[in-house]
């Protein structure tokens, strides 16, 4: 089983030792979405959700899980970020409307950033679902995908093709 790095002699789960590879400049982008009706489109367009600036709250509880992931996903390290970005774009979907989640993160460290763009990208479309569930509860999240990735020496840089 040494093959597989994340497991030990035992074949148990390990958190892998990443203390001999290079700190190199790392950036992950990853993408989510959430789909919801008119109603809750026109509040936070116009802000007038009865809990507040949903994107501002959204956008800082996706911020906050980037860097806390490795707390709540068992074997990821804790990495040092060295910068976030969330960014919203919205999308007509038939009858609905759909807001399209864009997290990138960026470190300089021995291991990739993928998971805390994932982390904060899904977090942040569980944000709005929350803060506007009172007016919907029918709403849809994701997907949710890396749409790339860079840096690093053992795997080489990631781009996903997105038809649009």
């Amino acid at each position: 089983m040494k093959d597989f790095t994340h497991f030990n002699e035992e074949g148990r789960a390990r958190m892998v030792d990443v203390s001999n590879k290079p700190d190199t400049t790392r950036t992950a982008v990853a993408l989510s979405s959430i789909t919801v009706n008119q109603d809750v489109y026109r509040q936070i367009q116009n802000n007038e959700n009865k809990k507040g600036d949903v994107l501002g709250v959204a956008q800082v509880a996706g911020i906050m899980a980037a860097k806390k992931t490795w707390d709540i996903i068992p074997m990821c390290h804790p990495i040092p970020l060295k910068g976030i970005d969330i960014s919203f774009r919205w999308k007509e979907a038939g009858e609905d409307h759909q807001l399209e989640i864009t997290v990138s993160v960026k470190t300089k460290g021995s291991t990739g950033v993928e998971m805390e763009a994932l982390t904060a990208a899904s977090v942040t479309a569980l944000t709005i679902y929350d803060m506007c569930k009172a007016v919907d509860k029918g709403m849809v999240i994701g997907p949710t995908q890396l749409l790339e990735k860079t840096g690093g020496v053992s795997s080489p840089d990631y781009k996903r093709l997105i038809e649009e």
